[in-house]
């Protein structure tokens, strides 16, 4: 693993890509996660391995690579939701087409719908945590932050899911 990385590194491409194809998967599901549907998904796989592949020289520690790929596809995951939500999805005379907005909408709650109220470091340590099966440290690497931040990120960002939650049931 370590040599091809370090072929990688010298310009191989061939030893690049077998690299970030025993990843790409991981890198999806990461994308998917934030994203929340293919097509922008599919986008962020193919930026991240634009990225790496472009900037595999800065890596220092080979050993860090899975993770440092999977940093770059957060940070591509985030860039991507900042510029969809500058684009403006609908124009008010489209509106008589879907309905009024004072119409009764049955209110339902998903975990995604809490998520989406997280800060994005908060959501990140959650979706590394319980998505992907990280340990603190490994989070803490991805997201180069101090240990005992990520998980005061973690805990406060359990809590105010729970909070969440509870407000959202006593509508219900």
């Amino acid at each position: 693993m370590i040599r091809l990385i370090i072929k990688a590194q010298k310009g191989d491409d061939r030893a690049f890509l077998k690299l970030f194809q025993q990843y790409q998967d991981d890198i999806y599901r990461i994308a998917f996660t934030y994203v929340k549907n293919q097509s922008d998904a599919l986008d962020v796989v193919q930026e991240t391995a634009y990225r790496s592949f472009k900037k595999i020289n800065s890596l220092r520690n080979p050993e860090y690579f899975k993770t440092w790929l999977i940093k770059i596809a957060i940070n591509c995951s985030i860039e991507l939701i900042r510029k969809n939500k500058k684009v403006i999805q609908l124009k008010p005379e489209y509106e008589e087409y879907i309905g009024s907005v004072d119409e009764d909408i049955s209110l339902t709650i998903t975990l995604q719908d809490l998520l989406e109220k997280l800060s994005e470091d908060e959501k990140s340590v959650i979706i590394l945590k319980f998505y992907q099966g990280h340990s603190f440290r490994e989070i803490a690497d991805i997201l180069n932050l101090p240990l005992g931040t990520t998980k005061s990120i973690l805990y406060r960002a359990i809590n105010r899911l729970r909070k969440q939650f509870k407000e959202a049931r006593m509508y219900e």
